[in-house]
């Protein structure tokens, strides 16, 4: 399994990670800029690109628009360079995107049938899966450089171990995956992944220091802070779903009582919308609980966009007790953007209102002016994007 490294022949090997990582957020430079970022010689600089050009990692993009004097020629990240696939992974199914070389989408795919197990066998039928839709999208397996995997729970992306989904204390997931996929691997907590590709390539605008919101059944938190993905000393940052802040008396799936999560995630609205309808309040969903149905988030979030009155006091409910939250996050960040993400931001319409009128009514005036608050750019293809877009950023840099 190769990597960046691997490919460089060490004369310039700082240099020519330095001018690979410039390219990754910029469309491309001539070689007097680069010699001025990198402080050395155009000469120099001439080389150096001279050598990634044969190694296929940039290419020659054209001449720079110029209103005089020679037109200089441009080099950035070549697009026939290979592909990053990231596949984020939920217990009903997954996401997968595929990146070429310089970032961009060239597939995506939503819901695509899996069920998430804990075994190894799970694990295998997960890569057999991307492999049979990355053939049928027509992707050449062989130009994959590497792939990318968001969990939810607790994932450690430096030792590949995902706490929540536990198969072996000798291989960690991220061997398995390597094994199975044939390719680098790079695993990666769903929430940290969400924020990476809205920092990206999403609705971060620039942003260096962003708050990204999964709400989706759990509640979890991914932070860029100055421009890197924050993980606390053991890479399990951003459980904000497991604050103790409310006093609910509800018992939260961790075990302790009054989580956040109890209040402002999918469980919630869930939980909300049932006792409603069992206390007799009208919904289009009462005759599949009457029935004794399982009611399934997707259905409480399709009667949403369908105007039931019941839902939307419920999701209306969950948005104001995010929005507590969110005010004392930025209280304590004072962050460019926070961004709300995950599978109940597609009733954005009804969840942003009561958020940001409880960010106004409980956070500091002085704070809250420099925040930004926003629904998600990506929506559902935040975390897969996200995961593809690490996986090309590890690669470079291991």
């Amino acid at each position: 399994m190769t990597t960046f490294l691997d490919d460089i022949n060490g004369r310039y090997a700082t240099e020519e990670r330095t001018i690979i990582n410039l390219c990754l957020k910029n469309t491309g430079f001539s070689l007097a800029d680069l010699a001025k970022e990198l402080d050395t010689s155009i000469p120099k600089i001439s080389r150096i690109v001279g050598e990634l050009v044969d190694m296929g990692y940039l290419a020659d993009l054209g001449k720079q628009e110029s209103s005089a004097g020679r037109r200089p020629s441009i080099y950035g990240l070549n697009p026939a360079a290979g592909y990053f696939v990231g596949v984020d992974v939920r217990q009903d199914g997954l996401s997968i995107a595929v990146t070429d070389f310089p970032g961009r989408v060239v597939h995506f795919e939503h819901d695509v049938p899996y069920r998430l197990q804990n075994n190894e066998e799970s694990i295998r039928e997960m890569c057999a899966t991307v492999k049979e839709r990355l053939k049928k999208a027509r992707i050449d397996t062989g130009k994959v450089r590497s792939y990318g995997v968001n969990l939810t729970g607790r994932v450690n992306h430096e030792t590949g171990y995902s706490y929540s989904y536990f198969i072996s204390e000798e291989k960690p997931i991220r061997n398995l995956l390597e094994e199975y996929l044939g390719k680098t691997v790079s695993v990666e907590n769903d929430s940290h992944g969400m924020a990476y590709g809205e920092y990206m390539s999403g609705i971060a605008d620039g942003a260096s220091n962003i708050l990204f919101l999964n709400v989706g059944w759990g509640l979890g938190m991914g932070m860029v802070l100055d421009g890197k993905l924050f993980y606390g000393k053991s890479g399990f940052s951003g459980e904000v779903g497991h604050f103790p802040l409310l006093d609910n008396h509800q018992i939260c799936r961790c075990g302790k009582i009054g989580c956040l999560e109890t209040g402002a995630s999918g469980q919630a609205l869930h939980r909300l919308v049932k006792e409603r309808i069992e206390s007799g309040q009208p919904s289009i969903l009462a005759d599949t609980c009457k029935k004794g149905k399982e009611l399934s988030l997707n259905a409480i979030l399709d009667a949403i966009q369908k105007e039931d009155v019941t839902a939307i006091e419920c999701i209306e409910e969950v948005g104001a007790t995010l929005g507590r939250a969110v005010a004392g996050l930025i209280n304590i960040f004072n962050p460019d953007s926070v961004i709300i993400g995950g599978r109940l931001s597609v009733a954005e319409r009804y969840l942003m209102p009561p958020l940001k009128i409880a960010v106004n009514k409980l956070s500091l005036n002085l704070v809250n002016n420099d925040t930004v608050i926003k629904a998600s750019r990506l929506g559902k293809a935040a975390g897969a994007i996200g995961a593809s877009l690490l996986a090309k950023s590890r690669m470079l840099n291991s």
